[in-house]
């Protein structure tokens, strides 16, 4: 009896400590060097591809339906991916979904990013949290040569995100106003006509759907660059400022983002941060921020508010994190991860000034975290502290 021969693999991901995953390339043919991290979410591929915090990752996909509801424009977190490519279990089926427009496998292409399927994602989630998020080369060439040992030094010769600012890279190339609100049924994205607060939001890498939270909490929103400064900010008269998400090493963006979020500080302003924000803030106040094993990537993380006692599931994306023992005195942790109790919120005691690790615009639980929002809002209206 014969057999027919397997087909050659057209991908290939080559580890920096050797080891070396065979698959089929799909999306953009091509390589590319980045820290390999693991994401569990059940939905949210094309956000998470298109979320600029993702910006030198691989992002590997521990549920196996990726590229089953195809992709929209609407799902877009940014205007082009960010994240450098994906690893996933099954290869992309036909969409199923009635709000896709387009395939993954075409999405991919036109936007520049590889992909690779038929891969062990268990195995491959199990080395990253036993050995920490590695340094990793992804190669996609449809006639399947692959020069091992070269990609593996590639791999190896990968600086890191350690020291690494990566906002600049990311941010804004020049302020605009924001006023897109949340998705609704059945119109889409309506628009704020009627907004109470003027609110300064600080590009680090932002993803649309804050800004849209923010616009439905009533606020007028303006985005500057990462690299604004001070003056350039309190020049709008805001009633707030928002501290944005984004990629890299929060010690490296805060070289120059530090001093003037305290600057800022000094102005007295309701000041609300999300994830690299909420690093940013905590740099300011004399906390450190430390990098993670392998991080934290999924829409099912539960944290506890200690403000309410109340439990709330949420999407994290972070490879960094606050060190919880390092904050100062009077700043206190409000929020703490109930997987491994790392630090995932903190506020000045008796100021309107607060911040979250989490990401309350992504809905996981689906509405658990929008009330950060409506704090924010009403710190901006009440003009004193609600904590």
């Amino acid at each position: 009896m014969t057999h027919a021969p397997q087909p050659r693999p057209t991908a290939c991901l080559a580890l920096a400590d050797g080891t070396v995953f065979y698959g089929r390339g799909f999306g953009a043919v091509g390589e590319v060097v980045a820290e390999l991290c693991f994401n569990t979410a059940m939905t949210g591929y094309q956000e998470v591809m298109t979320d600029p915090s993702y910006a030198g990752q691989v992002v590997t996909f521990t549920f196996p339906h990726i590229g089953n509801t195809g992709t929209n424009a609407e799902d877009d977190e940014n205007a082009d991916p960010v994240a450098a490519g994906m690893v996933v279990k099954w290869d992309p089926t036909e969409p199923s979904s009635w709000r896709s427009t387009q395939t993954l496998q075409d999405w991919l292409v036109q936007r520049g990013r590889i992909a690779m399927g038929g891969v062990d994602t268990r195995r491959l989630t199990r080395a990253i949290r036993q050995q920490g998020a590695p340094h990793v080369a992804l190669v996609h060439d449809p006639e399947g040569n692959f020069d091992i040992a070269a990609l593996v030094q590639k791999a190896r010769g990968f600086a890191g995100l350690e020291g690494l600012d990566l906002a600049k890279d990311v941010t804004c190339a020049q302020s605009y106003r924001w006023d897109e609100m949340r998705w609704a049924w059945p119109d889409g994205y309506p628009r704020q006509t009627d907004p109470k607060y003027k609110v300064v939001a600080i590009d680090y890498g932002a993803k649309r759907n804050i800004l849209r939270c923010l616009a439905s909490a009533g606020c007028d929103v303006t985005v500057l660059p990462a690299t604004a400064t001070a003056e350039e900010v309190l020049a709008h008269q805001p009633d707030g400022v928002f501290l944005s998400n984004g990629p890299g090493d929060p010690a490296a963006t805060g070289i120059y983002a530090v001093p003037v979020i305290k600057e800022l500080l000094n102005a007295d302003l309701p000041i609300f941060g999300i994830c690299l924000g909420h690093q940013m803030l905590a740099l300011a106040l004399g906390a450190k921020t430390v990098k993670m094993s392998h991080g934290h990537h999924g829409a099912n993380h539960p944290v506890k508010d200690h403000t309410t006692g109340k439990v709330e599931i949420t999407s994290m994306n972070h490879g960094f994190a606050v060190d919880g023992q390092s904050l100062p005195e009077g700043v206190k942790e409000t929020h703490v991860s109930l997987f491994d109790g790392s630090n995932c919120g903190i506020a000045i005691e008796n100021r309107p000034v607060f911040s979250v690790q989490h990401h309350p615009e992504a809905s996981p639980g689906p509405q658990d975290s929008f009330y950060l929002f409506e704090r924010f809002a009403d710190f901006m209206a009440a003009k004193t502290p609600v904590l």
